[in-house]
């Protein structure tokens, strides 16, 4: 049977910015858990994760720098399935995309020969630096490799963002319905949210929460794979996935799981369900011709289908929970 949602949720505010409702929000827990006798999550026999990746007003709310057409709406049908499985969901796991101005993919990374930033989603190619096209304002010789391993990675060139996401800013929070219903999950099923931060280091891109998209740079280590991240979702015996976007951290991420679980055990491939209705795709920039690469969209269709032919499983929100 589903649970109702508590009485202080509401779908029309799921895009909206407000102060979190701490007050009303641990008030409705204690009432909630004793009317519907909710069991603390430490006793589950079969444990459940829901895995937000980047559930940000960032990306998340309209007007936000960096928002994703149907977000909104992502978010309200990720809300009404946390609701209506809370007695089922042991644990919330959610990644934090953090950044600060001065970053590799930023404006204020680079400059044109009149000293002009790029414009966001500006394309800048290793060969554009080679030939002065776009010049870094810091690092120069590590700006440089960096496009270079990039490139040579085969997942994506550098795109220049508009700054967001950023460290003591709106933008970098939870949605605050988002964060309404991890702190009432906390409270109804006695456990914490676990929070993941990433994308601080300057001289890399981390789409994926579980490691950088560039290790290392000019033999500098810039991250490497998040294995207490892994064995964490690994204590699960099944982790449903959504957030934001479907085309770029949610992809990246979902492919590092994919890669990770291959080479150790593929038989756990099938823990991982993709609630496919819980993502967006970032659109695609306005290029003639548009790069296969930057179709965004397609790329999200794409990568969803081999995620499936890999033996994740692509489920709905509007579906059972297995039991």
């Amino acid at each position: 049977m589903s649970l109702p949602p508590p009485r202080f949720h509401d779908d029309a505010r799921a895009g909206q910015l407000y102060l979190e409702r701490v007050a009303e929000v641990s008030e409705e827990a204690r009432r909630y858990a004793a009317e519907h006798r909710v069991r603390p999550a430490r006793e589950d026999r079969v444990r459940i994760a829901a895995f937000g990746i980047d559930a940000q007003v960032a990306f998340c709310t309209p007007g936000a720098s960096l928002f994703v057409p149907g977000a909104v709406e992502d978010t309200q049908r990720t809300l009404r399935w946390l609701y209506a499985h809370l007695d089922r969901l042991t644990g919330l796991v959610f990644s934090l995309d953090t950044h600060r101005a001065f970053q590799i993919f930023h404006p204020a990374w680079w400059k044109d020969a009149e000293g002009r930033p790029p414009a966001p989603m500006t394309v800048i190619t290793a060969k554009d630096v080679r030939d002065g096209r776009w010049h870094p304002t810091r690092h120069p010789e590590e700006s440089l490799a960096y496009c270079e391993g990039l490139e040579a990675s085969g997942r994506y060139v550098l795109t220049i963002w508009p700054y967001h996401a950023l460290l003591g800013g709106q933008s970098h929070a939870l949605v605050p319905a988002m964060y309404e219903a991890s702190l009432f999950h906390a409270l109804v099923r006695d456990t914490p949210t676990h929070f993941e931060l990433k994308g601080e280091h300057p001289l890399t891109e981390n789409y994926s929460v579980m490691a950088p998209e560039v290790t290392q740079v000019k033999g500098q280590r810039v991250g490497e794979f998040n294995t207490r991240l892994m064995e964490h979702l690994l204590s699960f015996d099944r982790v449903y996935v959504f957030g934001q976007a479907s085309s770029h951290c949610v992809l990246s991420t979902l492919r590092d799981l994919q890669q990770h679980l291959e080479r150790t055990d593929p038989s756990k491939l099938q823990r991982i369900h993709i609630l496919e209705d819980a993502m967006s795709p970032v659109p695609a920039p306005p290029l003639d011709p548009l790069p296969a690469g930057l179709d965004f969209p397609r790329v999200a269709k794409a990568a969803l289908e081999g995620f499936r032919a890999a033996g994740m499983r692509v489920v709905r929100t509007t579906d059972a929970l297995e039991a």
